[in-house]
């Protein structure tokens, strides 16, 4: 049914439903005032049997199962009372003129619809209530094409599990076959040979799924490994042991904090401590600069026979 063939049924059906309150109306009301009610409560009266009616009507459009059940239930209960109370303001005329009049000659029919009829608020108390109750606990309903779809993988997965499992997926190879034997050789022939059979191939199974790792936490602090911390003296004091070999060009911030295990800024500290310690340290003077040393041969031994030459002609 097409949207607007939908709107017009729901239309007549609420037009229906007025129409068949509005008559009903009139007869519940008498009936109230009837068995003693105030104009106001015999005006409302209506709308505790009635409304209740509609309400349970729509809660069983909405609950399902047992739910669905009892408010089916409680709708046909409310509108066999509501058409007894109709059929007994059209069997007493002296109802139409309102008032307190009694609902029946023989006193126990009188006394079972005062019954009726004043029970019928308290019922719509009680049975409203376990509808509404109903309604906001409910489970909504499963998905018919999800569940058709979940039967249907289960019945394969069983069809497919009831096959044989030690039933091989390979096909063992055919035999060759034998020569047909000739009548016109003399000599006998040998017989046929019989293929082997060979052994299935092994089954292949699945690879084993790894196993998920645990979701581990923080590290207990007792667990935790304590690094001594060190001092900035002791700090510096390592440095000048670590870079006593190293240039002034090897001496940066990120060897000596890989070196010592510390962190940028003490390392930058560090190193312009060792740079100020090396500026005043006295400058060796350099092998150029050194006077250079000459071997200085020793003297001829001097003979018997020569004379030292005197002053006088040294001089000369």
């Amino acid at each position: 049914m097409s949207r607007v063939g939908k709107v017009w049924l729901i239309s007549g059906l609420l037009a229906v439903a007025a129409m068949a309150f509005r008559v009903s109306w009139n007869a519940l009301r008498d009936v109230a005032a009837a068995i003693g009610a105030d104009p106001t409560a015999a005006t409302v009266y209506p709308l505790v049997v009635d409304g209740l009616m509609a309400l349970a009507l729509v809660v069983a459009l909405a609950l399902t199962d047992a739910d669905r059940r009892f408010a089916l239930r409680v709708l046909a209960g409310y509108t066999a009372a509501s058409l007894v109370l109709n059929y007994v303001h059209g069997l007493v005329p002296t109802l139409h003129g309102g008032g307190r009049v009694r609902l029946a000659e023989w006193a126990p029919a009188h006394w079972a619809l005062v019954l009726l009829a004043s029970s019928l608020p308290v019922g719509s108390i009680y049975f409203g209530s376990d509808l509404v109750a109903k309604v906001l606990h409910a489970k909504p309903k499963a998905d018919k094409s999800n569940q058709t779809m979940m039967n249907r993988s289960g019945s394969e997965l069983h069809e497919s599990g009831a096959a044989d499992p030690d039933r091989s997926v390979y096909r063992s190879p055919d035999p060759a076959p034998a020569p047909a034997p000739t009548t016109a050789s003399a000599e006998p022939t040998a017989p046929p040979a019989v293929a082997e059979p060979t052994a299935p191939a092994p089954k292949p199974t699945a690879p084993r799924a790894a196993r998920p790792r645990r979701a581990t936490g923080t590290v207990p602090a007792a667990a935790r490994t304590i690094r001594p911390k060190r001092t900035a003296d002791e700090l510096l004091a390592e440095a000048r042991s670590a870079t006593a070999g190293w240039t002034d060009a090897e001496l940066t911030a990120d060897r000596i904090r890989g070196e010592l295990r510390t962190s940028a800024v003490k390392a930058r500290t560090i190193r312009e401590a060792l740079k100020a310690e090396r500026a005043e340290q006295p400058v060796p003077p350099l092998e150029a600069e050194r006077p250079a040393l000459h071997a200085v041969p020793d003297p001829a031994p001097a003979t018997p026979g020569d004379a030292p030459e005197s002053t006088e002609e040294k001089a000369s």
